[in-house]
């Protein structure tokens, strides 16, 4: 097993819950070989920083490329579309006679492969990315030197089936011929016209009936509830051309397979070539459209560091942001910077620490994977294992409560964690009581502390961030909000539209905060603002003043 097969950067679900899976669901991939590209894409691990520049120094000059020249794109698309998968068909090629179809294929991909090739001139594109053109077999598969996409098994191809053909047309000829005076005598004597195809259908009501059926060059070969369709008898001379043409027809057969063998031959030969375009090509489509969907989402190539620190400017979770701006509103992007040690989001339950929890898996992962990330600028250092624990993970199946499904998941992530992990923890112990859920969490940062990661932790606990050397980022919830401007609106709003407005209020940027500083009270502040009772507000204050 190679090492790249051994190694895993993630699970499904980090893919998942970051947002890296929605990303690959949006690529605009458009030929089998990009998305046999994408699934055996590769990841960087630390180490190979030199190499993830390159791949995704080839992915800036696509990128240059897809938005400067954007009839050449147009065009590639055109020949990316009307790809087939022919793999299969080129590790046969071997074995077995291919069928002309196959052929026709293989023809195909030479076809595109060169318009493609062509279409790369000039443009700066890695060579890597130029299909290699046998031109031995194109003009094998092209003996007339037509370089059209069309196939057919040539004349050329054999002196014997170019002489049987030949043959076949003048037996034809010579049958039409005799069929066509057949046809025309019945006309003149009987004034009955058969069609193009020597048969006619005639009405059981109509006068032509009985007389067709005296004719002796007529024979009745169907018949319903009301016509009859007559057809030209096969005579002596007639059976003979037929039975003639037949006897061509096998002997055809034959020799077009003894051309298809050695057709098939002459494919197998380049097999290995023309499997290297089908990957060259996949690696164009899929590199491709990274880089339009990095025009299309605004994303920027990411810098890769050495050290293992992550640095988000205005970094955007692209699931989210979707969602937000399909419903008219703006979307707030986020700055961070993480480094090894444990740094904690707080806030209150709307104040969006989920979502830069998820962020802070996304660019990483995404770089780790040769994309642009979307960011202002980003900043990566490599990660071996990239992990979230996140939401409600309960199992009806298993019978296991949130809170137990959660423990086996931490369990997992920490037998699984090494070297320059980066593990990211949303709300931990959530789901047991208050007391045990904070000192399980507090517990949780200290045994991080000890370790070469970076840990992100999200919680509604007070007192997780007093440990030394963690890291507080704060959001900044409704601290600069104008209240009475949002106590007017809430008045006059309904209950769906009061969450809302809330939402619009909320600052969901990041600032790291001392240990020392009073953690806010939005909580507080948006029940109230929700239409809690007042005493039950106040009693809420007074104990946590005692507390």
């Amino acid at each position: 097993m190679s090492r790249e097969k051994s190694r895993r950067l993630t699970n499904t679900k980090t893919k998942r819950e970051s947002g890296y899976d929605h990303v690959v669901s949006c690529l605009e991939i458009e030929t089998p070989f990009g998305k046999k590209a994408l699934k055996s894409s590769r990841t960087f691990y630390p180490g190979e920083e030199d190499e993830l520049r390159a791949e995704l120094d080839k992915v800036q000059k696509l990128f240059e490329f897809a938005k400067e020249d954007k009839k050449t794109l147009s065009l590639l698309s055109e020949h990316f579309m009307c790809m087939k998968d022919i793999e299969n068909t080129l590790m046969r090629s071997t074995g077995v006679n291919l069928s002309v179809v196959e052929i026709f294929d293989v023809k195909s991909l030479l076809f595109y492969a060169s318009e493609i090739g062509k279409l790369l001139e000039g443009t700066g594109i890695d060579d890597e990315f130029f299909p290699m053109i046998p031109e031995d077999l194109v003009s094998l598969l092209d003996p007339r030197n037509d370089r059209t996409n069309t196939f057919y098994l040539y004349d050329e191809y054999s002196k014997e089936l170019a002489e049987l053909r030949s043959e076949r047309r003048g037996l034809e000829l010579e049958r039409r011929k005799i069929q066509k005076a057949r046809k025309e005598s019945i006309l003149k004597n009987y004034g009955i016209a058969l069609t193009p195809k020597f048969d006619i259908v005639i009405p059981k009501t109509s006068e032509d009936i009985e007389k067709a059926r005296q004719i002796e060059d007529l024979e009745a070969i169907a018949e319903d509830y009301s016509s009859v369709t007559f057809a030209l008898t096969r005579n002596e001379e007639v059976y003979a051309l037929f039975k003639r043409g037949e006897e061509i027809e096998t002997q055809i057969e034959e020799e077009e397979t003894k051309v298809r063998r050695v057709l098939s031959k002459a494919i197998g030969k380049k097999k290995d070539i023309l499997l290297d375009n089908c990957r060259r090509i996949g690696r164009l489509d899929l590199l491709l459209a990274k880089a339009k969907f990095a025009i299309k989402r605004n994303c920027v190539k990411p810098e890769i560091l050495d050290e293992h620190i992550i640095q988000i400017e205005e970094g955007r979770q692209l699931q989210m942001e979707e969602i937000i701006r399909a419903k008219g509103k703006d979307y707030t992007p986020v700055t961070m910077t993480l480094g090894e040690g444990v740094t904690c989001i707080t806030g209150a339950n709307m104040g969006g620490k989920t979502i830069s929890l998820k962020l802070s898996g996304l660019v990483p992962l995404l770089a780790q994977k040769g994309f642009f990330v979307p960011c202002k600028k980003a900043r990566v250092g490599l990660s071996n294992n990239v992990r979230i624990l996140i939401g409600d993970s309960q199992s009806m199946e298993r019978g296991l409560s949130s809170f137990g499904s959660e423990m086996e998941e931490l369990k997992e992530i920490l037998d699984q964690a090494k070297d320059r992990s980066l593990i990211l923890i949303d709300e931990i112990a959530s789901g047991t009581n208050p007391v045990e859920g904070l000192a399980l969490t507090k517990s949780l940062v200290e045994y991080f502390i000890k370790r070469p990661y970076i840990t992100l932790i999200t919680t509604h606990y007070e007192g997780v961030t007093e440990e030394e050397g963690v890291r507080n980022l704060q959001v900044r919830g409704l601290a600069g909000a104008n209240f009475t401007l949002l106590d007017k609106e809430l008045r006059r709003a309904n209950r769906k539209e009061r969450i809302e407005i809330i939402g619009r209020y909320m600052d969901y940027r990041l600032e790291e905060v001392s240990r020392d500083k009073e953690v806010p009270k939005d909580a507080l502040n948006i029940a109230k603002m929700l239409g809690i009772d007042k005493e039950i507000i106040e009693g809420a204050k007074k104990y946590i003043k005692s507390s």
